[in-house]
Parts: C-alpha cells; sequence; structure tokens
C-alpha cells in the first residue's frame, strides 16, 4: 500500500527573506507575527489601481477583512503598495499562493507577508513622498507615474 507523504514546505506561504527595517521591537517579535499573519504587503501596483480593483482579486482567495492603500505622504495619491487584511490566516495563505505573481492593471504584483497593519505605514518612505525605489528608477513606467524623480529633475 502506497501512501502520500504531504508537502514539508509550501514555498508560496514561507516567510521572504525581507524584514521591515522600522519595525519597532526585537526580530523574534517580527518573525513571529510573520508566522501568524493575516495581513498581506502588495507591492508594485500601478498608481492608477483602485481599492475596488484589489479587492475584486483578493477576495478570490478569501473573506478581506480590510485593505489599506499607500499613499504618497506629501500629495496623498497612491503611490504603488498596499495591505490587504484577512480574517484568517488560510485566507491569507492562498493569497500567497495564488495571487503572488499575478498580472493586475497591467502590472505584475508582488505579495509578501506583513507584521500588522499600523496607522502611518501606508505612508510611501522616499524623500519625495513616494516610494524609495520610484526616485531611483531610470525607466519610463507610465503605471507608476513617468521617470522615476531622480531623472525628473535632472
Amino acid at each position: 500500500m502506497c501512501s502520500l507523504n504531504p508537502l514539508r514546505s509550501d514555498s508560496y506561504v514561507e516567510l521572504s527573506r525581507y524584514r521591515d527595517q522600522r519595525f519597532r521591537g526585537k526580530i523574534q517579535e517580527q518573525e513571529k507575527l510573520l508566522r501568524y499573519s493575516t495581513t498581506l504587503y502588495v507591492g508594485n501596483l500601478s498608481f492608477y489601481t483602485t481599492e475596488e480593483q484589489i479587492y475584486e482579486l483578493f477576495s478570490k482567495s478569501g473573506d478581506v477583512k480590510k485593505i489599506v492603500m499607500g499613499i504618497d505622504k506629501i500629495k496623498k495619491t497612491a503611490c504603488g503598495f498596499c495591505f490587504v487584511e484577512y480574517y484568517t490566516r488560510g485566507d491569507a495563505e492562498n493569497a500567497m499562493r495564488y495571487i503572488n505573481g499575478t498580472r493586475l492593471d497591467d502590472r505584475i504584483i508582488r505579495t509578501d507577508w506583513d507584521a500588522g497593519f499600523k496607522e502611518g505605514r501606508q505612508y510611501g518612505r522616499g524623500k519625495s513622498g513616494g516610494q524609495v525605489r520610484d526616485e531611483y528608477r531610470q525607466d519610463y513606467d507610465a503605471g507608476r507615474g513617468g521617470y522615476g524623480k531622480i531623472v525628473q529633475l535632472s
């Protein structure tokens, strides 16, 4: 009789190496929060993607509790990321398995575990108010506002 062995790892839901450098607390606390989190960070969004579009996509993997759009801290406009919180870890894991790397609003989005949204984290961390990486981009990306800030200022 042959028995099937369960998967020893699920690479889609494993923790990545990324850690929020502004996390207040010990790395062990952050690791524990990430292992049990129901919140995802969603990156590489178009500046024009709406909360409704995010809800429509992410609700396919489970019941979405809350979506927090990332905004430019100066202009108060979308800046290409959001947080999606689910009611259960299982629903969040399904989103990691099936939504990470898919196309939304003509962009390949990425998801990662987040230790949990706290007020103030919705703002871009770049010097110009948006995302840091968008300041240094040298390519033209219509979905992220054109050229990077450094190129625009040159």
